[in-house]
């Protein structure tokens, strides 16, 4: 279910944000070798893990960063455009954070990091 804004009044731009929480114990891959993980997100295997159409083709690494114990990717795939992904350790559980741009609607790079770094820490913050 995708619930959009009550109102207009909201100072934020209009994008989808989603969360993906992993089983007890598989952060440990985050915390062990994090150069690892970004090395897989890099590859084809991993571009096609993150692709919407599992074809690693469809997806264009913009950028890989490490960011507070988090891994910061930007990328494109072709049935989303530009958008952010974060992967993190929480409670022992490894958490992906994606934030897309709705259909139709645009989402500047800027915008997108910005979302997905306050959603890095509300995650952080209600797993204190």
């Amino acid at each position: 279910m995708i619930i959009g804004r009550c109102s207009d009044t909201v100072n934020s731009p209009p994008a989808v944000i989603t969360a993906t929480v992993g089983t007890a114990g598989s952060a440990a891959i985050l915390a062990s070798a994090p150069g690892q993980l970004a090395a897989f997100f890099a590859s084809p295997e991993g571009r096609a893990t993150l692709s919407r159409t599992g074809d690693a083709d469809e997806v264009t690494m913009l950028e890989i960063l490490a960011s507070d114990d988090a891994l910061v990717l930007h990328l494109t795939d072709r049935a989303v455009g530009e958008y952010w992904r974060a992967v993190l350790g929480l409670r022992g559980r490894l958490v992906t954070l994606a934030v897309t741009p709705p259909a139709g609607l645009p989402l500047s790079p800027a915008e997108g990091r910005r979302l997905l770094d306050r959603s890095i820490s509300a995650m952080r913050a209600a797993n204190a």
